[in-house]
């Protein structure tokens, strides 16, 4: 770690608290730093024979005749003008330090206390701003009791002692923002303009145009989604129609056949023919044409003759009866 030799040296009187040397000077030194104790009016000169430094009741370190009576050690350390340095402060540091110089004849020619009081130096303020609110606002993260002074156009618009501070911005303004930070022992400054994106443009109105695009496009995706969804039941049901209305086809097609039933053909395709339409004239039975194929007979089924009778049945269609020939008269074959 990178060490610092800084000097805080206090005149004057300042508020002590309770506890404390009223007559003692306040001396602010940083954390992780050295610090070098001045004694404040003395010079070094030939009467000067021994200086003394004590923390609280313990003696330190001590040069007479020049001589360092004290082992050097990796915390304290004495220059011959009688400055004290303290390496490496740590909080336990903090304490009331004493010198004393003497002459010769060990006559007492001062006396001088020093309040130490340790602090740790600040990281850098930041400068952040929200453009919806018109906001600004500097912070510290580390470092101790830090004193913020934030700054519009190099006017104070805003302090205290705290770690952030927040302002709101009039948009008319030039906005560049000054923060400072600073403790006892540590100052840092940062400077940032605030530039916000379009501010003759409401910000509301640009939230809301956005959310209404949103929206539209929520709508669009739905319509498209419901337009889909209503032509493929559209298509579902033309072809459950059109599988409906072949069902119906086909049974109406079967509807229209007749049935076939087997065996329903006649068993006498002779009795199955039309008698022959009379004619004028009369022929003899001996040039009747005989029908073509043969002739089937009628079977008939003998039933038991009953006692007395005798009835002939005979199954099938009724045969025609045969038509009686008349005779031609003798004088007309004779005169042939």
């Amino acid at each position: 770690m990178r060490r610092h030799t800084q000097t805080y040296t206090c005149y004057g009187k300042e508020l002590h608290q309770p506890g404390e040397d009223p007559e003692s000077t306040v001396v602010w030194g940083a954390l992780d730093h050295d610090l070098n104790l001045d004694i404040p009016g003395f010079q070094r000169s030939d009467i000067v024979a021994d200086i003394q430094w004590h923390k609280s009741r313990n003696k330190i370190t001590r040069i007479k005749n020049d001589m360092p009576l004290y082992k050097p050690t990796d915390k304290y350390d004495m220059f011959t003008n009688g400055t004290l340095k303290i390496k490496a402060l740590m909080r336990n540091d903090s304490d009331l330090y004493k010198v004393e110089v003497y002459d010769s004849n060990g006559v007492n020619l001062l006396n001088k206390k020093f309040d130490l009081k340790i602090q740790e130096m600040l990281s850098g303020p930041e400068i952040n701003w929200i453009c919806a609110n018109r906001t600004v606002s500097c912070k510290v993260e580390n470092g101790s009791d830090p004193e913020l002074q934030l700054y519009l156009n190099s006017s104070v618009v805003k302090q205290g002692h705290r770690r952030l501070i927040t302002y709101m911005w009039n948009s008319k303004w030039n906005k560049t923002f000054m923060c400072k930070a600073s403790n006892h022992v540590d100052k840092k400054v940062i400077t940032e303009v605030v530039v916000c994106p379009d501010e003759g443009l409401d910000l509301y109105l640009i939230i809301g145009i956005c959310l209404g695009g949103i929206v539209f496009l929520i709508f669009v995706a739905l319509l498209i989604c419901y337009i889909s969804r209503r032509k493929k039941q559209s298509r579902r049901r033309d072809g459950e129609e059109l599988e409906i209305k072949a069902q119906r086809a086909t049974l109406e097609e079967r509807g229209r056949k007749p049935p076939q039933i087997p065996g329903s053909t006649s068993a006498n395709p002779g009795m199955s023919q039309t008698p022959p339409v009379p004619g004028h004239r009369s022929q003899l039975p001996a040039h009747r044409p005989r029908p073509l194929g043969p002739r089937v007979q009628p079977q008939q089924k003998r039933l038991p003759p009953t006692p007395g009778t005798q009835v002939h049945q005979q199954k099938g269609p009724p045969l025609p009866k045969p038509r009686v020939q008349t005779k031609p008269p003798c004088d007309a074959g004779e005169n042939s």
